[in-house]
């Protein structure tokens, strides 16, 4: 599984392109998603909690480069490797999560 960074994300999802734009797949609790969530220029946001993913797997696409989300990093990085053992061709994880988007980026996200 690639990683990616808080700081670096904004550049990979340009570098990634769009057509299909990347997916900022949010893998996050419902309640956890409604406190804010992170917003990058050229990407979608889905939110799909993780205990769903596998029912919800046909709403994903598996060619479209996938940015796994999540609190602190450990749920997204299951995701992600679930993912790619599906197929995935491009998925990667955030590593530190929201906390560190928050920390180092974009402190309008609030912390929790």
């Amino acid at each position: 599984m690639k990683q990616v960074d808080a700081a670096a994300l904004r550049e990979l999802v340009a570098a990634l392109g769009g057509d299909p734009p990347a997916m900022l797949l949010d893998v996050r609790e419902p309640w956890e998603v409604a406190l804010g969530q992170i917003e990058v220029a050229g990407a979608i946001h889905l939110a799909v909690p993780m205990n769903s993913i596998a029912q919800r797997l046909g709403e994903l696409d598996r060619a479209q480069p996938t940015v796994c989300i999540c609190h602190h990093g450990m749920r997204s990085a299951q995701v992600a490797t679930f993912l790619e053992h599906r197929g995935f061709e491009s998925v990667y994880n955030l590593t530190g999560g929201t906390d560190a988007w928050s920390a180092q980026v974009d402190a309008r996200l609030p912390r929790y």
